[in-house]
């Protein structure tokens, strides 16, 4: 059992309310600039901190130990989601169209705890402890591939990240070797025919009826284009076009997402669209320009420091707190640490879900709510893994 457990509960107290603040005061993606200051000033506040900023709103904390060891860096996200919170509670966010709907919040205040336990004990650290404060994780390029090439990977040995969940109850930690997220695509199709009256179709090349033939023709990717050893899911999530009832639109626009894990079928897909896309709208008098932008990469676990998580878990809270749990298709920036920066590393799911606290809804959701006791566990989690390689 660790000799820092008890630091740890005491500590939890301190990070709801860091995580409160956080939540009261959410900012969108590359807009984060009152949530670094914050970040910012307490890890000033802490003493024997290294603080930086290597981009606008990312904040980096480094706390050097008296003695050489290992440079391990931690991961927290601090940004919100472009939705207006409907929850009445009284650190509800007060900035309309943002809310930290998805964990961010959290992420942030245990970093945040983390740093304040470790400053204070420099005597005892072995290495370089490296506390990243990342911003514009939900949105794509993404805060974690401008920060990699910055620099604050430099010298890096090892990266860990948590991500506090509804889908798992709270108190269990999931944990899979290998692959966790899928890689995150999108694509857009501009559909294009020639508009007209709605009263003379025969005059026209309706670009909505091509479009939703191509919107059921994509399906038959994943269904007959892939192999049933594969997984891959492809979804149209928008479709934008016309002005008016009795007018056929010229144009249409079909945007959506692609989501993969084998990075062979990743580089297939856009062939795959646009070959569909292109052979219906052609048969139908029209023709498509396809747009492919490739997002997020995979975040692969390395199979070593997944199993130093998992013994740091059992350590903490018992072998029983141990979830394992298959590859999630929701997508995470934590890749470019790991892929981009080429350092081995591990993402581990953090269960929040507790209906009767009304902790069970599904995050990216107005209504979501986190269970706070989820805090003391992330904290447990890092604590643990600095205890078994620093001190």
């Amino acid at each position: 059992m660790s000799i820092l457990l008890n630091e740890v509960k005491e500590m939890h107290q301190q990070v709801i309310e860091w995580r409160r603040h956080f939540h009261k005061h959410a900012e969108l993606s590359f807009q984060e600039f009152e949530t670094s200051d914050f970040i910012e000033a307490q890890l000033h506040s802490f003493g024997n901190v290294e603080v930086s900023r290597p981009t606008k709103t990312g904040v980096i904390g480094k706390i050097y130990g008296k003695e050489a060891g290992p440079t391990i860096a931690l991961r927290a996200d601090i940004d919100a989601l472009p939705m207006t919170e409907i929850n009445d509670l009284p650190y509800k966010s007060v900035n309309d169209g943002a809310m930290h709907s998805c964990g961010h919040d959290g992420h942030t205040a245990i970093l945040l705890g983390i740093a304040k336990m470790f400053s204070s004990k420099t005597e005892l650290l072995k290495g370089t402890l490296v506390c990243i404060f990342q911003h514009a994780e939900e949105l794509p390029p993404g805060g974690a591939s401008e920060m990699v090439n910055s620099g604050v990977m430099e010298g890096v040995d090892e990266i860990y990240g948590l991500h506090l969940s509804s889908n798992y109850p709270t108190g269990k930690f999931g944990v899979v070797n290998g692959p966790l997220t899928s890689a995150t695509d999108s694509f857009d199709v501009r559909v294009i025919g020639k508009g007209g009256h709605s009263s003379l179709p025969e005059q026209c090349v309706d670009p909505i009826v091509m479009a939703a033939q191509i919107v059921l023709g994509l399906q038959n990717i994943a269904a007959r284009r892939i192999s049933a050893y594969e997984t891959a899911v492809l979804s149209v999530c928008q479709i934008s076009g016309g002005d008016a009832y009795n007018i056929i639109p010229g144009e249409v626009l079909l945007r959506g997402s692609v989501r993969t894990f084998s990075k062979e079928l990743r580089n297939k897909m856009p062939e795959m669209i646009t070959e569909i896309s292109n052979g219906i709208a052609m048969s139908m008098g029209g023709r498509c320009e396809v747009t492919y932008t490739r997002g997020y990469d995979s975040v692969i676990n390395d199979v070593a420091l997944t199993d130093d998580a998992r013994a740091a878990i059992a350590d903490y809270f018992g072998e029983d707190a141990v979830l394992e749990i298959k590859p999630v298709m929701p997508g995470e920036d934590f890749s470019a640490f790991t892929e981009a920066a080429n350092c081995p590393g591990t993402f581990i799911e953090i269960g929040t879900r507790n209906p009767e606290k009304g902790t069970d809804r599904p995050h990216h959701n107005p209504s979501y709510l986190m269970d706070e006791d989820g805090l003391y566990y992330g904290l447990g989690l890092f604590t643990s893994l600095i205890e078994k390689k620093m001190l």
